[in-house]
């Protein structure tokens, strides 16, 4: 049986998928256990040669990628042909590293003692990724875990099936061993159960999964019920700080990106410009200039910056939490609220902390100003938030941001740049309610191996008994 997913914006059927369920789940985790059998053996050049093919098969596929994006979730070709060129340099990261998981020789305290610290595969990754940044999420979510030998379950998302089906017939083009890649896709209502079933499966022995907060708490208690090792990137409340020696136009551009790069539907989107009262109003008139010249439209005619959000639950909130900051005394500078998936880019002055939008993570493309009376208090409301993914800082002055990067609480923070920054090679994840572990470059090598001592004896026992 199938199941169907929507175009958002049409309402016609983008895509068809099998709808599997939790029985099917055992069958799944043994072929690829199987698959483990013989991938894990390979040694690092022959795993870095086929993950280099499945980066060229997937970029040979950008047409149907693209075109697949844009049906799925209303995604701008822009941000298709973001995501396919960052997830291209993401395989060809995970090609680079197999040669780079490393162990060491310890020195021992007993005469004689050899000791040694290895890394090696874990056997099946279960990775789970989410619709809104499809192929990049899709392929770090398997990338490193295949440079480190293991097998790999992808658990599609249910909002984008077809886009992730791409990704694995692409990785198959490039003949990994039969059982080391492989797709789970269910309709939403079986989510639960089958991601459960999965966990659950003794054969997996590590999760990791992208996605809300409140889902990542009850993936982590379920992988606990079975002691598995999980990495977590989670929601993010991203603040922009601008300080008074900021250059406004630069701030400007790279909020305007960070805020409404896919219709703010990114977790390092920034959702909260904190401004210093010293340059808050004219930072405030030329971010809504720029606001208003960013047009929402249908994204298969590619004629605005703006495509649709993904269904109408997110028109839903993000209508919810302008009323709530309008009704509580903030202004709305650009935008307003959307009466479809077309939704406009909204800038909103005034926030304060008893308002919604000052904590709650919109996952949309609305913005919150919230002023600062200096460097202190800016950082203090940065800090003050249960996420900690990425945050951003303008100054004019470089080792002045460095500081105040040093004191927001994050995972990442970028000074002079905007929060929506990604590189395969770097270490990618945050703190608090965004989750733990790292995905990117070497950092992942930590969360995709298994550590293990081993001593070798060169010399004859002496024991006291």
């Amino acid at each position: 049986m199938n199941f169907e997913r929507n175009n958002p914006l049409t309402g016609a059927m983008a895509s068809s998928a099998v709808a599997m369920q939790a029985s099917d789940m055992p069958a799944i985790v043994e072929r690829a256990e199987q698959g483990f059998a013989g991938w894990s053996v390979l040694g690092p050049n022959a795993r870095r040669a086929v993950l280099m093919k499945a980066a060229v098969a997937l970029e040979g596929k950008q047409e149907a990628l693209v075109e697949a994006m844009m049906n799925e979730i209303g995604a701008t070709r822009g941000w298709a042909m973001f995501n396919l060129t960052l997830a291209a340099s993401m395989l060809r990261e995970a090609a680079a590293i197999t040669t780079q998981i490393n162990g060491e020789v310890i020195p021992s305290d007993k005469p004689g003692c050899l000791a040694l610290a290895i890394r090696e595969p874990v056997g099946v990754i279960l990775g789970i990724a989410p619709w809104n940044a499809p192929i990049i999420l899709g392929v770090r979510a398997i990338a490193t875990a295949l440079a480190c030998g293991n097998a790999v379950i992808l658990k599609a998302s249910e909002l984008c099936p077809r886009t992730h089906a791409l990704i694995i017939e692409a990785l198959a083009e490039a003949e990994f061993p039969e059982g080391t890649v492989n797709i789970v896709t269910n309709a939403p209502a079986d989510a639960p159960e089958v991601v459960g079933a999965l966990i659950d499966q003794p054969g997996v022995k590590r999760i990791n999964f992208t996605g809300s907060t409140a889902v990542g708490k009850v993936i982590a208690k379920r992988a606990a019920e079975h002691l598995k090792p999980c990495l977590l990137e989670l929601g993010g409340k991203a603040p922009l700080l601008v300080l008074e020696d900021a250059d406004l136009d630069e701030a400007v551009k790279a909020a305007a990106f960070g805020a409404y790069m896919n219709q703010g539907q990114i977790c390092m989107s920034t959702e909260r410009l904190i401004v210093v009262d010293a340059v808050a109003d004219a930072f405030a008139a030329k971010m809504a200039e720029k606001v208003s010249a960013m047009p929402a439209g249908d994204p298969r005619e590619g004629a605005t910056p703006l495509g649709a959000v993904v269904d109408q639950a997110t028109v839903t909130k993000v209508n919810a939490l302008i009323d709530n900051a309008v009704d509580m005394g903030a202004r709305v500078l650009a935008g307003g609220k959307g009466d479809s998936v077309l939704m406009p880019a909204t800038l909103i002055d005034g926030i304060t902390e008893e308002m919604a939008l000052y904590r709650d993570e919109s996952f949309g493309p609305v913005c919150a100003m919230i002023r600062a009376t200096d460097e202190e208090d800016a950082i203090r409301i940065a800090n003050d938030s249960e996420y900690g993914l990425s945050a951003a800082v303008f100054t004019g002055d470089a080792a002045r941001g460095l500081r105040v990067a040093r004191r927001i609480r994050s995972g990442i923070c970028h000074v002079n740049g905007p929060t929506v920054h990604d590189e395969a090679q770097m270490p990618f994840g945050g703190v608090g309610a965004s989750g733990y572990g790292r995905f990117g470059g070497k950092a992942g090598i930590d969360q995709f191996t298994e550590l293990r001592w081993i001593t070798v004896e060169t010399e004859s026992g002496h024991f006291p008994i």
